[in-house]
């Protein structure tokens, strides 16, 4: 079986003495000004989600009353 290479002589030098070395890299632009708009008045969709989603609620909890009053004489507003 052929003998693998000693891994901890990957960060040795290369026979010969020349190291290479990694190059500065250049320095990055300065990023453009950023314009900050602030948004006027008015609901956004994470102010109706929450809204919406709770008026779902309440109507679906007055129609399964309604079915259990009408089908089953059980419900709590409807009998």
């Amino acid at each position: 079986m052929a003998r693998s290479r000693s891994r901890s002589g990957a960060s040795a030098q290369k026979p010969g003495g020349s190291s290479r070395q990694a190059k500065s890299r250049k320095a990055a632009p300065a990023p453009a000004e950023v314009e900050v708009v602030e948004e006027t008045g008015g609901m956004t969709i994470d102010d109706g989600i929450p809204i919406v989603t709770g008026l779902m609620l309440l109507v679906a909890f007055v129609l399964v009353d309604y079915v259990l009053g009408g089908q089953y004489a059980t419900g709590m507003f409807f009998k």
